[in-house]
């Protein structure tokens, strides 16, 4: 998200408090086009890296786009979505992940987790 001028960019661990995920990404966008030009390079990037989306939703309208990885959901608001739906007050009893300022994704991409049984259950659905 950051590559592409994502602001207010945050990670939740919300695993204790869902069996939905494990992480949510939040960020937001100045505009439709800038929203969906970061869900795009989101998808593409773990896609390079063998990650591939189960769903994307919203790039219709570019306002709120959703990708969800399985283990991880990235949320890329247009900034006045993102305050009328506030998940980050919805999920405030997640742990906020910190992010390093300089973070990149590993050449060899993001590390790999063992998959859980609430997570082989979803991807099956």
């Amino acid at each position: 998200m950051l590559d592409k001028k994502a602001v207010d960019v945050q990670v939740l661990h919300v695993a204790p408090l869902t069996s939905v995920a494990d992480y949510l990404v939040i960020g937001s966008a100045d505009s439709d086009r800038q929203t969906r030009a970061i869900a795009d390079h989101i998808d593409g990037t773990l896609s390079r890296l063998g990650r591939r989306a189960l769903s994307i939703e919203g790039t219709t309208t570019g306002q709120w786009v959703l990708i969800d990885f399985g283990d991880v959901v990235a949320h890329v608001f247009r900034q006045d979505a993102r305050s009328h739906y506030a998940l980050e007050r919805l999920w405030s009893d997640a742990a906020s992940v910190p992010i390093p300022p300089d973070s990149k994704i590993a050449p060899d991409g993001p590390p790999r987790r063992v998959t859980t049984g609430k997570t082989a259950a979803r991807k099956s659905v």
